[in-house]
């Protein structure tokens, strides 16, 4: 039987003239798989296994097989799955169901390719999920701009000495179980010392997890204050201005890789020098440095059918934070920020997108560093040169991308690794409209953005390849009328 079904298995690989069983992607399909309403919403029984099985409504999971996980352990993989051994299932829905969980195994983001077969006798199927693994140890020099965004670092006349250099280390699937270890050195503008350790879950159903981590971060400017709706910064030639360090801990609980909580306890401790206090005396609300402890709990449920660029599904996440100072005068602040993005398939090569986020804070008195709003990790494309501040925020961001061109992968020929020799490619055509709101009662009289709907619209070409990657150039216009052209690595929305 299991000779078998690895004969049915090769037999589909590229090159073979023998048909595909319609359940198994093809292996393009990895990265950028076809949306869920295209191959699946009308998807009946695997004609190989009604063919092989007639007449058997439902089906017994006999044996679940992997190939190609050479680092991945196989309990990793297992966990994914919502069947094994002895489950029975629909033969009517079974090709839907060994779709959604290759894609599951998919976003698990550890791999290039994720290979689904199915082989059925006498009512019993056997199933195999094969693997092509990605490389997991990615030393990457550090060098990036000190500032928030390229539109912020190109008005700085000191622009070429506010660059950051180091060593980036990242090992992924460490112990081949979906740990992942982290360690920044960042020397040059800014300095960072870091080490991170994540593990998702742990024993034979992986629900429970653990995260730690540790870093210490000094710089030599700081931005203090906001007005006219941009960032004031101060450098020191002698000393530096901030000083930061945390630790964190942190439990997991995860359903799925579609279904994630976060529980995490940092203890924070922060400095900054006299001259900041000389320009903003309230930067801290009460001197030069605070400790504080916070406890934030995320959940997220996240359905895309891929993580990298999503084209289908549906997005979700709630956070819920609290910050309690160690002194006395300093009040607590309770922050919480919602998002949910949609994705559907238009039909043919259109597909459109669409995201909201709101963000609350509630305190007494904020201390200026805590009061970001847009500009930062949230962004209302075209407005990348401001900053807004606000305890109050709400951002929509919608998107209608064409699939322009799809090069599938190419072959790096005298490139031996099949980790890196095969480099997928596809161009999206996106267009895109923003609206984005901060509430601020006491804004400054010097900044117009809070308390004022912005807006922009613009186009944008995308371009998705191997490991995640995603790059976008995008000319923006704002309400303002003010154009521009930028840069990104991720998928916007």
């Amino acid at each position: 039987m299991l000779i078998t079904l690895l004969l049915l298995w090769l037999s589909g690989l590229p090159g073979s003239a023998a048909p595909r069983i319609p359940a198994g992607p093809a292996p393009a399909a990895s990265l950028l798989a076809a949306p869920l309403s295209d191959t699946l919403r009308r998807a009946g029984p695997d004609s190989l296994v009604q063919a092989q099985c007639p007449g058997y409504d439902r089906l017994r999971v006999g044996r679940v097989l992997f190939a190609g996980n050479q680092v991945t352990k196989e309990v990793v993989l297992r966990a994914e799955l919502d069947f094994t051994e002895g489950d029975t299932l629909s033969a009517a829905t079974l090709a839907r169901s060994l779709e959604l969980n290759r894609r599951r195994l998919f976003n698990l983001q550890l791999f290039h390719q994720v290979l689904v077969k199915a082989v059925c006798r006498e009512g019993e199927l056997t199933v195999l999920y094969s693997f092509q693994e990605r490389w997991y140890l990615f030393p990457v020099p550090i060098f990036s701009l000190a500032d928030r965004n390229f539109a912020s670092w190109r008005e700085r006349p000191d622009r070429w000495q506010r660059v950051d250099y180091g060593l980036h280390v990242v090992r992924r699937n460490f112990r081949g179980r979906n740990e992942q270890l982290l360690t920044n050195l960042q020397l040059g503008f800014n300095r960072k010392y870091e080490l991170f350790y994540e593990a998702p879950g742990y024993g034979r159903r992986r629900r429970v997890g653990f995260g730690a981590g540790y870093s210490y971060y000094r710089a030599r400017a700081l931005d203090y204050a906001t007005l006219n709706d941009r960032l004031r910064n101060l450098r020191q030639e002698e000393g530096f201005p901030i000083e930061r360090q945390y630790a964190t801990v942190g439990l997991r609980w995860r359903r799925t890789v579609q279904l994630l909580a976060a529980l995490d306890g940092s203890y924070h401790r922060e400095q900054v020098s006299d001259s900041v206090l000389y320009y903003n005396p309230r930067y801290f609300l009460n001197g030069p440095r605070r400790e504080y402890f916070e406890l934030n709990l995320t959940t997220t449920i996240n359905r895309r059918n891929t993580f990298a660029y999503p084209l289908t599904g549906q997005y979700a996440q709630l956070q819920v934070g609290y910050r309690s100072f160690l002194d006395s005068y300093t009040p607590g602040s309770l922050t919480l920020r919602g998002r949910y993005a949609r994705y559907v398939a238009l039909g043919g090569p259109f597909y459109y997108s669409v995201g909201a986020t709101g963000q609350l804070r509630v305190a007494r008195a904020l201390a200026y560093p805590d009061n970001r709003a847009l500009g930062y990790d949230l962004l209302v494309r075209g407005y990348d040169a401001y900053a807004v501040e606000g305890r109050r925020l709400g951002l929509l961001q919608q998107g209608l991308s064409l699939r322009l061109l799809d090069l599938g992968k190419i072959r790096l020929n005298g490139v031996p690794s099949s980790r890196f020799n095969s480099i997928p490619l596809v161009f999206y055509l996106n267009t895109f409209a923003d609206v984005g709101y901060v509430g601020q009662k006491a804004a400054p009289a010097t900044n117009q953005l809070p308390n004022r709907l912005l807006a922009s619209a613009g186009v944008g070409l995308h371009l998705v390849t191997y490991y995640d990657w995603v790059f976008t150039l995008e000319y923006a216009r704002t309400r303002e009328q003010q154009g521009g052209v930028f840069f990104r690595t991720q998928f916007p929305i």
